[in-house]
């Protein structure tokens, strides 16, 4: 690994390791000799963050500049050491080589980038070789009437292409891929979406219209989405010009749920869903979100409280008013992805 320098980072030291998720093993625990990272794009200058979280009680950051100003969207391919954001300056999908071994404070080379054809990107799904990015501009010029948009790119190599643009009866922000079926939050609800077999059903230009969508009970407007080994994370902004009404809520057993739940109907809180809120959780306007499945860590992109913050909660329990394990001031937190070996 190499040498991380350490960046204006603040820490609550714990004794306990962190798990984080990893597409080859979602069981495998953290330990200080594993190679273990967060990464977080940010609304306030666009540059990348890479945390090692290897050693959650002595968590080193590292910081790359990019082409942006502002980022909305992160993922991370561990195979070719690139990461991947969604321009919000650019309006495009730009793709940084050589992350892990570059040096903090560098500006990352750029591998790949697509038309500028976005028009607020808000988040980065990917299965195999398919970009899938939200959008939650207006489309029809109409603010009264809801909808977004959803562009499917694909990456071959250093090149990108976009198939093609659907358009969402709803305003669309935070986008997962479950198998797959795409997850989608309903933007200014409480509302999430499933489009089954996405990639594979939706390849023209199109408005599309999901295959189920639920309520989740208790939450005002959600926002970020995240899902490992079969929980699900949802966040809730609350009132968006607020920094302290924040929330998530952790679903265990999302499938079974969410199918019990006739389309249009809602997902009770009672029996099936953990909320963790209040004034010690720092939580206000939280936008992205990254699930640890093996030890039941959740960790939150907030945007509003403080400026910005990035959050890890390890002690989630029954829920309520509960205090972050790790509490990172970051300007602008927009998105994270979390990557382990």
């Amino acid at each position: 690994m190499n040498t991380i320098k350490k960046f204006g980072i603040a820490v609550m030291a714990v004794g306990t390791f962190i798990a984080c998720e990893s597409d080859d093993n979602e069981n495998e625990i953290i330990t200080a000799d594993s190679r273990a990272e967060l990464y977080a794009s940010s609304n306030s200058d666009g540059n990348v963050r890479m945390y090692d979280v290897s050693d959650i009680a002595n968590v080193n950051s590292s910081m790359y500049g990019t082409l942006s100003t502002d980022a909305e969207g992160i993922y991370y391919d561990s195979t070719n050491d690139e990461v991947t954001q969604a321009s919000r300056s650019g309006l495009q999908l730009n793709t940084y080589a050589g992350v892990f071994a570059a040096v903090s404070g560098v500006t990352l080379n750029v591998s790949a980038t697509s038309n500028a054809v976005l028009v607020s990107p808000r988040d980065i799904a990917v299965n195999g070789n398919f970009y899938a990015v939200s959008d939650n501009s207006d489309v029809d010029g109409n603010q009264d009437t809801p909808d977004g948009r959803i562009f499917i790119f694909t990456k071959s190599g250093n090149d990108f292409t976009l198939r093609n643009t659907l358009t969402t009866d709803f305003a669309v922000w935070g986008i997962e891929f479950v198998g797959n079926s795409l997850y989608a939050v309903v933007d200014k609800t409480s509302d999430v979406a499933v489009f089954a077999n996405f990639t594979a059903t939706n390849t023209t230009d199109a408005t599309i219209t999901p295959t189920k969508r639920i309520t989740i009970e208790g939450i005002t407007r959600t926002h970020a989405i995240a899902e490992t080994n079969g929980t699900m994370i949802l966040t809730d902004i609350g009132n968006a010009g607020m920094d302290g009404d924040g929330g998530f809520h952790v679903i265990s057993d999302f499938q079974s749920k969410f199918d019990a739940v006739a389309n249009g109907g809602t997902l009770a809180v009672g029996n099936n869903q953990v909320r963790v809120a209040g004034a010690a959780t720092f939580l206000g306007n939280p936008i992205g979100a990254e699930y640890d499945a093996q030890n039941e860590i959740v960790f939150i992109a907030e945007r509003a409280n403080g400026g910005g913050r990035v959050l890890a909660f390890s002690n989630i329990g029954t829920g309520g008013n509960i205090a972050p394990t790790v509490n990172n001031t970051l300007s602008g937190a927009s998105s994270l992805y979390l990557y382990k070996e």
